[in-house]
């Protein structure tokens, strides 16, 4: 039975998830003098995916105060990705890129990653609180908000706050309470994957590298080795590629490791981690509006569009940080023009990263990825989109993105010899 409300008050900000948008959202906005509360639904550490960073994202943990506490956690350093096809390779390093900034980031077990986070904000006096639901918001006049939050025993608390900012990744909380959700325009695709002791990683070329496979044309796989000598492996592809291997999610993943000769033999002996595989379909939603009165969204709560560049993350962070310092000065009166200074800011960051998603999924970038012929510098060009510096307009693969795309991979395609 519910008990009854208590009050939560004095509040500037809160924070809906305490994932890395929330946690850096909570730093940003304490050195700007503002007092925030992180609600989060679930206890933490917990499971979640978005394994791979790119090196954008060291830039807001940076800003908000947490890289020196991260690094402590040695991770797995990640210095750029491999992409796979038969005997084909495309090796990206972050250190060859068009756009200055980071050349390096890591690879993490994100119930770790996402626990330090918020340990170091519990460290800073910013208060987390763990298993709190939220099940109403009504936003005021002025843009203040009253929410309700139930707790894990059933009591209910009310939090005045001068402001929202949704964090909250897959639950969407704020686009569900406000009818937002809609559609998004990618196609349904699943995701099989697992955590694998990897005790014959020393065999293979640069074992600690993320390597992304081709398995055939519609379907690609995940490996991203952690510094604990486990592995993530992912399957991603259609439903129907799946129904072709009967049986439960365990035996359909070590058929598919199976089907993979490099798989097969790295895996041999496959050791999972979970009692059995996990499962992730229909993962594209979005929305029209990434802020109101008296909130803004950020994160997945925006849109999250695939796996393959492990954009989730990135956008995550930059979403929050850029929204923490928007937030910081409406609330001290100024003026923000949130549809050009956030709304169309990250959707020109999530359109370049749809554009490499369509195009690698419909066989484009392989032309480009895999051809003989591959020019240094507009790989280097490429590489800082996959280092998610996607706001860099001197990147023609930023400024003009789909052109440039298919217009490089026509002209190799044209100019290949057999």
């Amino acid at each position: 039975m519910e008990k009854n409300a208590t009050s939560h008050q004095d509040i500037d900000v809160l924070i809906i998830g305490a994932g890395p948008a929330g946690t850096i959202a909570a730093g940003i906005m304490q050195q700007q003098g503002l007092k925030a509360l992180i609600v989060e639904k679930q206890l933490f550490p917990r499971f979640q995916i978005g394994e791979s960073l790119l090196p954008r994202c060291m830039e807001a943990l940076d800003e908000a105060g947490f890289l020196d506490q991260v690094k402590d956690c040695h991770f797995q350093d990640k210095n750029g990705a491999k992409f796979v096809w038969g005997d084909q390779l495309c090796d990206f390093s972050f250190d060859n890129q068009h756009t200055k900034g980071w050349s390096w980031t890591w690879q993490v077990k994100r119930a770790d990653f996402d626990k330090k986070l918020a340990d170091c904000c519990s460290a800073r006096g910013i208060e987390v609180l763990y298993e709190a639901e939220v099940i109403a918001v009504n936003i005021q006049e002025d843009g203040s908000s009253h929410t309700t939050i139930k707790l894990k025993d059933g009591s209910l608390e009310n939090i005045q706050a001068r402001f929202i900012l949704d964090a909250s990744g897959y639950g969407r909380v704020l686009p569900t309470l406000f009818g937002l959700n809609k559609p998004s325009t990618q196609h349904t695709r699943r995701a099989l994957f697992a955590h694998i002791q990897d005790p014959h990683r020393l065999e293979v070329t640069e074992p600690d590298r993320i390597i992304i496979i081709v398995h055939n044309p519609d379907t690609w796989i995940w490996v991203i080795p952690f510094s604990d000598g486990t592995t993530s492996v992912g399957y991603v592809g259609s439903p129907e590629f799946f129904e072709a291997y009967p049986g439960t999610k365990t035996e359909q993943f070590l058929a598919m490791l199976r089907a993979e000769p490099s798989m097969a033999i790295r895996f041999r002996e496959p050791e999972m981690v979970w009692p059995e595989p996990r499962v992730l379909q229909g993962w594209s939603t979005s929305t029209d509006k990434f802020y109101g009165k008296g909130y803004v969204l950020t994160g997945n709560v925006t849109e999250f569009l695939d796996p393959v560049f492990s954009s989730g993350v990135t956008l995550a962070s930059v979403s929050s940080q850029r929204a923490a310092h928007l937030v910081a000065r409406h609330l001290k009166g100024e003026q923000v023009d949130w549809e050009e200074d956030y709304q169309h800011f990250m959707e020109t960051g999530v359109e370049v990263f749809r554009v490499f998603v369509d195009t690698w999924y419909d066989g484009t970038l392989f032309k480009i990825f895999f051809s003989p012929q591959r020019d240094q510098k507009l790989m280097n060009q490429i590489c800082s989109v996959l280092a998610g510096y996607v706001w860099d307009a001197t990147n023609p693969f930023v400024k003009n993105s789909e052109k440039t795309v298919r217009n490089l991979a026509k002209f190799l395609e044209s100019h290949t010899i057999s």
